[in-house]
């Protein structure tokens, strides 16, 4: 009954998908692209994680 209030696995990954680009864009600005860099690579990796999900 209470499962439709609950997140699913693929939500909240996209969440911290967005989360991470939040951040690598913060760091852009800030001129840390070795930040940046890292954030990135990490956000790809969940995005990969919700890419396999989806199939």
């Amino acid at each position: 009954m209470f499962s439709r209030f609950r997140k699913s696995k693929r939500d909240k990954l996209k969440q911290t998908y967005t989360s991470l680009l939040e951040q690598a864009m913060q760091a852009q600005r800030r001129g840390d692209i070795r930040s940046y860099s890292d954030l990135s690579d990490q956000a790809k990796g969940v995005l990969d994680e919700i890419d396999a999900l989806q199939k």
